[in-house]
């Protein structure tokens, strides 16, 4: 049973195949090991944020994403987890972090509200992630045509991970506001933001003039 960090590391290491880290590297992770046996790992780890904080400062990317399954997203106060945001440079880590973690957290909606206008695109990315799940769940109190004319001035010419987070909480606004719904799509098809995206076979494309007209169609349907 693994107890230590060193023995954490030590066993992802044994778990390293060059063939994933090939494939990763392609989408700016730098990790080796298949996701499967990395969350099997902290399947075994349990929840222990004691030993979350440690593979976290180890700074190695499959340690940190084995730290945040192990998190409890309770457990983090609003400054750690705003210093490990912005310590998460690799794109898989940022995605799980806010994900898994600050989308669960009590201090999610002043995180939202610091990140939003961020001057660091990667931070500010995931203001939008979260502003896209309030769209998408609970929207009271968002000023969502305001949102919109953000989206409209600046989407085109965001870095692309705040673009992509822009582009999804436009397709939320689009999705599950009726009265917006044109409008968003007048946007998506204005700014042709991920039109050319490939799309495997059974997927809906990211473009949000498609994203939303399939979504509006599959809740029509049921």
């Amino acid at each position: 049973m693994m107890t230590t960090s060193t023995e954490v590391l030590a066993t992802l290491a044994s778990l390293e195949d060059e063939k994933i880290r090939a494939v990763n590297a392609r989408h700016g992770d730098d990790h080796a090991v298949n996701l499967t046996k990395l969350r099997a790992v902290a399947k075994d780890l349990k929840k222990n944020d004691e030993l979350a904080a440690e593979l976290w400062d180890s700074g190695d990317t499959a340690a940190r994403l084995v730290a945040i399954l192990i998190m409890r997203p309770k457990a983090w106060s609003e400054a750690q987890l705003d210093e490990m945001l912005r310590d998460s440079r690799v794109p898989k880590v940022h995605g799980w972090l806010v994900s898994y973690i600050v989308k669960k957290s009590p201090h999610a909606e002043a995180l939202r509200r610091s990140w939003m206008d961020d001057p660091d695109p990667v931070v500010a990315s995931a203001g939008w992630a979260l502003t896209s799940e309030r769209v998408n769940r609970k929207p009271e109190g968002l000023d969502l045509t305001g949102l919109l004319d953000v989206i409209e001035a600046e989407m085109s010419d965001a870095p692309e991970r705040l673009q992509w987070a822009m582009n999804e909480t436009l397709s939320y606004i689009g999705i599950e506001n009726p009265d917006l719904r044109k409008r968003a799509i007048d946007i998506g098809e204005r700014l042709g933001v991920l039109r050319d995206y490939p799309t495997s076979p059974g997927c809906t494309s990211p473009f949000a003039p498609t994203w939303i007209t399939e979504m509006v169609a599959r809740k029509s349907a049921d």
